[in-house]
């Protein structure tokens, strides 16, 4: 199955599933079994995906659409971006207004070579950057690789 979900920036979500479970009353989409959700600057593969919407009312120029403000991964979780870099967990939670990616469940997240895995791994994608947590149990661990003066 596929559906095509706007956003508030008019870059829509193309989301394919082995089934979808559309929920009008929760307001929300609930995609199963081997989900792929692309948009221009990144993939999600998962197992399961829940899209939380909210209804736009008809403005004058518009169309009564969908407007998506979180969506939730869950099940072997790969991120990719077209910019390069890779994040792995076993959920993650899209928060679609902030463009924030909250990782748990042993998240790592990689480029290139170098890698980085805590407890919680927040991605904030606006402004490049990532926070990552620790915790009693596990500590952050970092692998950075040398880099070479060769061109």
């Amino acid at each position: 199955l596929k559906k095509a979900l706007g956003d508030s920036r008019g870059q829509p979500i193309v989301i394919k599933s082995d089934s979808l479970e559309f929920d009008h009353q929760r307001k929300r989409v609930t995609f199963s079994g081997n989900v792929e959700a692309k948009r221009e600057d990144w993939t999600i593969l998962c197992q399961s995906m829940v899209v939380f919407y909210k209804e736009r009312g008809k403005e004058s120029s518009e169309k009564e659409s969908l407007k998506i403000e979180k969506i939730v991964a869950e099940g072997g979780v790969k991120i990719t971006r077209v910019g390069g870099g890779l994040a792995t967990a076993e959920e993650a939670t899209y928060y679609w207004d902030e463009e924030r990616v909250v990782l748990t469940g042993k998240p790592m997240v990689q480029q290139g070579d170098d890698f980085v895995e805590g407890t919680v791994v927040t991605l904030l994608l606006k402004e490049n950057r990532s926070l990552v947590e620790g915790s009693a149990d596990t500590r952050v661990r970092a692998v950075i690789s040398p880099r070479s003066d060769k061109r």
